[in-house]
């Protein structure tokens, strides 16, 4: 069999064919047929990809993999077919365990071929439960039917699976530097020959030399959360097709990669980057940022902001590449050429926007307890690329305790005494100093409700001499209590704050006046995070 160029990606998205169009192999032909299955399969729907037949087929689907080996997948023996089938049931269901049914043979008896039929396997299947199309999320996005709450939800499904996921040494090799140079590197290559079609040779030398420069200055970064359990055995093609979001309001996310564990596994902001990066290319921003927020509520991770944007462009890249390879595929029509052309470019020019490497800046985050200033400041800290540092989090780690577990202190007492306030704020502003020093842009998220404390915050960007936002943020009673019963109910986040921490922080609650240093917002804690993200990075002059 003729191998064909790596290509270290999956090389297209699925597209349908219609009977008659293209010339099949038998098997392929035969199974077209509704007299295949052992079941009711009226009008057998055919989905191909480059590396997979799949047939949607009555209330089930099969996917049956191609005689292939395109370098980064290897598909070329029955055996290694089997095994990957195997493979792909097995990792998914970690995800989404109702819907991969198992694998079936698929037989010949010398008239025809069938479907879990009696006889020596001629083919293997991956049988899956078939989902509704409505349901899929890019569908609900175009009809309005997702939000920011089904947003939330699958950004908490996400932190769930990334925290079960098997990490170890062999693992987060993966996710270490060179690692991730090689992936990058792999891009670029494959890129290449689509200098001049898809994107200019200026666009492609900068956004090279742009991740180059990550890599010198951010390289500890990257080595430290692999050293850190941030490298996860994950999905590695997590985009809005691959996932579902059923009428009960469960989640199902299919479709990881199964043939290649250098794809698959890797920073757990890498798979984020993919959704998050697929939203705002799919013109749904604002979700983007409730995505990053809420996942960071659940999974409190102070640097995986600053690898988001990185992540992002990595990831438009490759969607880039794997539009450019349909260019040159012979049974590719001419239409969808030209929309893949189309499609390259614009993700490249998305690329392009990331902020990579992000210019060092500090923003206070100022506010009572309840007003929404931390998902603010996740958001913002997302797009920014910068180190979220959180005074909940480093609360929790100078008492010896989980982020998750619930301090059982009033406020004024305990943990929460002026001292004790006072240690956080300054081992908060310890690590803020660190992360500038790394060339980091950092957000502090804590009350701020002290002059005395604001003013600590803007002596770190004087020092550093980098430009200092101060984000106060507002919100109404009301717009407290529903953020507080909110967070109760998602059962997330590392604050402890309820209504009597809130009263108690509002009375000695000092708001930031025009004489202290920075610029100055204020922020409507009852508006959508997309908005007061926004106004930051104006205040920053980064609204590009």
């Amino acid at each position: 069999m003729a191998r064909r160029k790596a290509k270290n990606d999956k090389t297209s998205s699925p597209a349908r064919y219609d009977r008659g169009v293209t010339a099949y192999p038998p098997l392929i032909e035969a199974l077209r047929s509704p007299d295949a299955y052992p079941h009711p399969a009226p009008d057998v729907e055919l989905v191909q990809t480059h590396i997979s037949y799949v047939f949607l087929a009555g209330e089930y689907a099969y996917k049956v993999k191609r005689a292939v080996d395109f370098g980064f997948v290897d598909y070329s023996t029955l055996e290694r077919r089997r095994a990957m089938c195997e493979a792909e049931v097995r990792l998914n269901r970690r995800l989404c365990p109702d819907a991969y049914l198992g694998v079936v043979p698929i037989t010949h008896d010398g008239a025809a071929y069938r479907v879990g039929g009696q006889g020596a396997p001629v083919e293997y299947a991956v049988r899956m439960r078939r989902m509704p199309q409505e349901r899929m999320l890019p569908a609900l996005l175009e009809r309005g039917a997702a939000g920011a709450a089904e947003i939330r939800a699958i950004a908490r499904d996400i932190a769930a699976f990334h925290a079960r996921a098997e990490t170890d040494a062999r693992i987060a090799a993966f996710g270490r530097v060179p690692g991730v140079r090689a992936n990058i590197e792999e891009n670029f290559a494959q890129v290449a020959p689509f200098v001049g079609r898809t994107i200019a040779r200026e666009r492609f030398d900068a956004l090279h030399e742009r991740a180059e420069r990550f890599f010198a200055r951010h390289g500890a970064l990257i080595e430290a959360r692999a050293d850190a359990g941030r490298v996860r055995d994950g999905h590695g093609d997590l985009r809005s097709d691959s996932i579902v979001l059923r009428e009960d309001g469960s989640v199902c996310v299919m479709d990881c990669i199964e043939f290649n564990e250098r794809l698959r596994c890797g920073d757990v902001a890498s798979d984020l980057a993919f959704l998050a990066m697929d939203l705002d290319f799919r013109r749904f921003a604002p979700l983007a940022d409730e995505l990053c927020a809420a996942y960071l509520d659940a999974a409190p991770d102070e640097t995986l902001p600053a690898m988001l944007p990185f992540y992002r462009a990595y990831r438009a890249w490759v969607r880039g590449k794997v539009d450019c390879l349909l260019l040159d595929e012979d049974d590719v029509p001419p239409p969808r050429r030209a929309e893949a052309e189309d499609r390259a470019r614009r993700y490249f020019a998305l690329a392009a926007r990331y902020p990579v490497p992000s210019a060092p800046a500090v923003v206070v985050m100022c506010g009572l307890s309840g007003t929404g200033k931390t998902w603010i400041a996740t958001a913002a800290a997302c797009r920014l690329g910068a180190a979220w540092v959180s005074s909940d989090v480093a609360r929790k780690e100078l008492a010896g305790v989980p982020a998750a577990r619930r301090l059982a202190a009033a406020y004024g007492e305990g943990v929460y005494t002026p001292e004790a306030r006072a240690r956080v704020y300054a081992a908060m502003h310890g690590r803020a100093r660190a992360h500038l020093a790394a060339g980091l842009p950092v957000v502090l998220d804590a009350t701020y409700g002290d002059a005395a404390r604001r003013a600590e915050a803007a002596a770190l960007a004087w020092e550093a001499g980098v430009p200092l936002v101060i984000a106060e943020v507002r919100a109404s009673d009301d717009v407290v209590r529903a953020h507080l019963d909110a967070r109760r109910a998602a059962g997330g986040g590392a604050s402890d704050a309820g209504w009597s921490v809130y009263v108690a922080q509002r009375a000695g609650f000092s708001t930031p006046d025009a004489g202290e240093r920075g610029t100055h917002v204020t922020l409507d804690g009852g508006a959508s995070a997309a908005e007061s993200v926004r106004r930051i990075l104006y205040a920053l002059g980064r609204e590009g």
